[in-house]
């Protein structure tokens, strides 16, 4: 990868911080030419750092992404694995529910299929960072067979975006996201 000229740098940095901000207020949908004026730069500059929207939305939420996916390779050794992918769960979740842009940005990524050529895609690194908790949840019985971790996370941005509009979203989706592992974890209420 070419290194970038330290104006290029600055701009990128100052795009991300207005990105960041615009999507926090205004949601994933925040105008790109405002960022943009907001920012102190042409759209040409915008686009020439993120190529779409999808690679604007994953720049904000990398460092979260990563984040959640150190959280699974940590949570993967421990004896419950039951509880490993619960905690798990309940982080990503917490981050979908509270985290302005997320679960739509996990949404859309999803929505792209698996053949869309997105190296860093949000969803695709939750997958790979929960594979390894899933099937070790599956090999102990508790989780039910077939489940996949794209089925868990499928869940998880349904359950942010149903209640992203609720008084307290975080409890609201916690409480959801109970019932229903309670639905697909056979006699593990």
């Amino acid at each position: 990868m070419p290194v970038q000229r330290a104006d290029a740098r600055r701009n990128y940095a100052r795009l991300l911080a207005v990105a960041k901000e615009a999507i926090a207020t205004e949601g994933p949908d925040a105008s790109l030419e405002q960022i943009a004026r907001t920012a102190g730069v042409g759209s040409a500059t915008v686009r020439r750092h993120f190529p779409n929207r999808q690679s604007l939305l994953e720049a904000v939420f990398r460092e979260r992404v990563e984040t959640l996916c150190a959280h699974a390779r940590e949570l993967t050794g421990r004896a419950d694995t039951r509880a490993a992918l619960l905690e798990w769960l309940s982080a990503v979740l917490a981050d979908a529910a509270t985290i302005r842009g997320l679960a739509t940005a996990l949404t859309r990524d999803r929505a792209a299929g698996p053949d869309a050529a997105q190296e860093h895609c949000c969803s695709a690194q939750l997958n790979e960072a929960g594979d390894p908790l899933v099937r070790r949840a599956a090999d102990d019985g508790a989780l039910a067979p077939g489940v996949t971790t794209g089925d868990l996370l499928a869940l998880i941005t349904g359950i942010a975006l149903a209640t992203e509009h609720h008084p307290d979203p975080a409890a609201d989706a916690q409480r959801l996201l109970g019932l229903s592992m309670a639905g697909v974890s056979p006699g593990q209420g």
